[in-house]
Order: structure tokens, then C-alpha cells, then sequence
């Protein structure tokens, strides 16, 4: 188990590794704690960057920005799980990390994650280890012919996926692919998609958020609600495999773990060492926000309370659509949150905005 530490009073430093939009909305929750923030990243005025107490812009790889960022801060944690493992490995040989790099290097390579999961009992779809077309082949001829080819490492948003059906041209797809380790999974008949959010501290004190219901277009969340449609004994289900997880990753901070929900039970699709695009209307929904709460666990304060105060639909605004600002402030009981980006290119998470509705 990770040792317990004292409580960061506050006054300390977090450090982030990485600049995105939930590194931003840590660094905002962190402020409010009364914590500075550091934020490391490669990119030139990131969205976190403008809102952290300090930032070092440079390359993931560089050993001594690394060690001046890990001297200047009393506890490290990131805000993607595609940042090398051996950053992480590396600024914990001077301060604490967490997540741990353990959970990074499960949650980085698909085929390790899923047998990680079958390893803990908990139910995933059927999938194929892919190093060639025969591979594939063979794989799909076990599948029906149907399937979805994922890398194993290093995608998102549908990046590094493909259907594959009877049609499919598999020698394009393999050259897609580019010589990338890969795995093809059966395709799963769900009737819904939800994620689950679990916040443990180093003392192994846990709060499960009310699980969420997700909808996707062309492969990026468009939204979420707060509370998905569960039966009883699914909401059960999914808060015990939420903490299952975190438990055997000995985990310190907010994890997601997006799952299938199947006539036959909760499938895990993938986990995400990190606060997630589908909690953020937890920050307006719940007494305590997945952000908040991400913080009071690497700081090794106690949890806040994760119950929702309210049901709520978030609405990613990608592109363009951020223009669309002033229809959505004008209506009730709605929260915008901007990203700080400049530039709205097409599919890009701009904003997103949450809609409240009384709890009866």
C-alpha cells in the first residue's frame, strides 16, 4: 500500500505533468485549496499554463527541466496517460508521483489492462493479440468476422481504431497501422456506455461518484448524464468494481474506468489513471468535483463528499460550436467552462457546459 503521508498544508506546490484542459481544471481546484500549481509541459501557452502558479515549457524527455520542476514542488501527479513512463519513473526518484507509474504502464498498453482486469475477475470483451494480417485473420475468423482493431497503445478519441467486417480490406488496414502492436476485440452488443469515477487517498479511503451515462459522435464524447440508467444491483456492481480496481492498483487520486453495460453484466472497456472528460459535471453536480477531489487525495487530505446535489447533462463544445457562448449563458441553472485555446478547429474540446436539474 502507498505509505500515508502527512496532509500538504496548504501553501504547497503541485506539480502537473501535462497542459491540457484537465490540467487547467486541477490547477483551478487546487487554487481554491490554497495550493500553488507547476505545470510541465511542452507546449507554449497551454490551457493550464495560464492559470498555474509557475509552468516549464519543455520536452517530457528532458532530464534537467525535469529535476528543476521536481525540486520545486512537494508532490507531482498528470492530467494524460500518454506522457512516457520513464518521465514518471524518473521526477519519482525525487518526489512522490501519483497515480503511481504502475497504473500508467497498465492503462498505456490495452492488451496488459484487459488481462489486468480478467486477472481481478471482472468482465471484459473477448480480444486478440494482432502482430500480423495472419494474425487478423485468424482473429476474425474466432469473431464472426466482425471486430474492432485497436492499437495498444496511444489512442483516443477513436484515433488508432478500425471496424473491421467480411469487406474490409485488411492489407490497407495493416499498412495503417504501421507495424503498431494491436488487438482485435469482439464487438459487444451494449446498451449503454457509462464511466465510473473512484477517488482513494494513501490512507485507502475511497469515494465512488453515481456512475455516468455517455453518448458519443464520430468517436468523441458529445455527452454525459449524471445519474446513468442502472438498476440497483448494476449501480452496485459498478461502484464495487470501481474500488476493486483502485484497490489493486494501490491507486492515489481520481480514476475512470469507462464500461459496457450488457443483458449479460459490466464489461470494462478501458481505465484512465486520471480526472476524465465525462466527469467534468461532477465539478457542478456533486458537493465535491472529480478535480477537487483529485487534489484532496494526492494531498493526502481526507475525501469530500461525492454525492450529487443535482442530475445533470454535460455537453462537450468542439470547434466551432464554442461560438454558440452567449445561447448557452443565457439559460438556467447552465455552467460554461472554457478551455483557453485559441485556435477552434474541427472536432477540437473548446468548452464544455453543464445543465442542472433539481434531485427529487
Amino acid at each position: 500500500m502507498t505509505p500515508s503521508r502527512n496532509p500538504l498544508p496548504p501553501g504547497a506546490c503541485i506539480g502537473i505533468v501535462g497542459g491540457g484542459q484537465l490540467g487547467r481544471m486541477l490547477a483551478l481546484a487546487a487554487a481554491e485549496l490554497g495550493f500553488q500549481t507547476h505545470v510541465f509541459c511542452p507546449e507554449e501557452n497551454a490551457p493550464a499554463t495560464q492559470v498555474a502558479s509557475f509552468s516549464t515549457q519543455a520536452d517530457y524527455q528532458n532530464k534537467p527541466a525535469l529535476d528543476r520542476f521536481s525540486q520545486s514542488v512537494d508532490v507531482v501527479t498528470y492530467e494524460f496517460e500518454n506522457i512516457p513512463v520513464d518521465t514518471v519513473a524518473h521526477i519519482e526518484t525525487q518526489k512522490p508521483v501519483l497515480p503511481s507509474a504502475k497504473a500508467l504502464e497498465v492503462a498505456q498498453d490495452r492488451w496488459v489492462e484487459k488481462c489486468f482486469m480478467r486477472e481481478l475477475g471482472l468482465g471484459v470483451a473477448d480480444f486478440y493479440d494482432i502482430t500480423s494480417e495472419a494474425d487478423l485473420r485468424a482473429a476474425l475468423e474466432a469473431t464472426q468476422g466482425q471486430g474492432i482493431l485497436k492499437t495498444r497503445r496511444f489512442g483516443y478519441d477513436g484515433k488508432g481504431q478500425w471496424r473491421l467486417d467480411a469487406n474490409s480490406d485488411l492489407a490497407a488496414t495493416m499498412a495503417e497501422l504501421d507495424g503498431q502492436s494491436a488487438i482485435l476485440e469482439v464487438l459487444v452488443p451494449f446498451e449503454r456506455e457509462i464511466s465510473l469515477l473512484v477517488a482513494r487517498n494513501p490512507n485507502g479511503e475511497t469515494a465512488t461518484f453515481d456512475a455516468i451515462e455517455n453518448v458519443h459522435k464520430n468517436h468523441i464524447l458529445h455527452t454525459s448524464t449524471l445519474p446513468a440508467q442502472l438498476s440497483d444491483a448494476q449501480a452496485s456492481q459498478a461502484q464495487a468494481m470501481a474500488t476493486k480496481i483502485a484497490e489493486a492498483l494501490d491507486y492515489v487520486g481520481v480514476l475512470a474506468i469507462e464500461c459496457f453495460v450488457t443483458p449479460q453484466g459490466l464489461l470494462v472497456n478501458e481505465i484512465a489513471p486520471r480526472v476524465h472528460n465525462s466527469g467534468h459535471l461532477t465539478q457542478d453536480a456533486c458537493h465535491c468535483g472529480q478535480f477537487e477531489q483529485h487534489i484532496r487525495a494526492i494531498a493526502s487530505w481526507p475525501l469530500g463528499d461525492a454525492r450529487a446535489h443535482s442530475n445533470a447533462v454535460m455537453t462537450n463544445l468542439l470547434g466551432d460550436e464554442v461560438n454558440d457562448w452567449q445561447d448557452w449563458a443565457a439559460q438556467e441553472a447552465t455552467y460554461l467552462h472554457f478551455y483557453g485555446k485559441a485556435e477552434a478547429k474541427p472536432g477540437r474540446k473548446m468548452a464544455h457546459v453543464t445543465r442542472l436539474t433539481p434531485r427529487r
